[in-house]
């Protein structure tokens, strides 16, 4: 189970409760249908990084969808939050690359 292609996609979800901003966060980044598991951030070699819309057309509701995540979330008002995915690409095509979660507050 080697990916041959990878996306990225984003999403925010803004609730009082944190299964439903979660959820919305999901429909925001567009995957909502997915059964998502998480994976550690290796790039495999020879991913090809495609577009978020052909990654989104390649997916089928209730499919296992591997990503690799960063989220964030608080319970305080107009507290500032981030989090985000670096990536790096190996220069060449025979080395696997990284993808590193961050998160950080304000």
């Amino acid at each position: 189970m080697i990916p041959k292609q990878v996306f990225l996609t984003k999403g925010v979800g803004r609730h009082k409760e944190y299964l439903q901003s979660f959820e919305l966060a999901l429909r925001n980044a567009g995957i909502q249908a997915c059964n998502i598991v998480t994976v550690s951030s290796i790039l495999p070699p020879g991913c090809e990084i495609i577009t978020k819309e052909q990654g989104l057309k390649s997916l089928h509701p209730g499919e296992i969808t591997f990503a690799v995540m960063s989220k964030n979330s608080v319970k305080e008002p107009l507290r500032q939050i981030a989090a985000s995915i670096g990536m790096a690409m190996p220069s060449s095509k025979d080395s696997y690359g990284y993808l590193s979660e961050h998160h950080s507050y304000g």
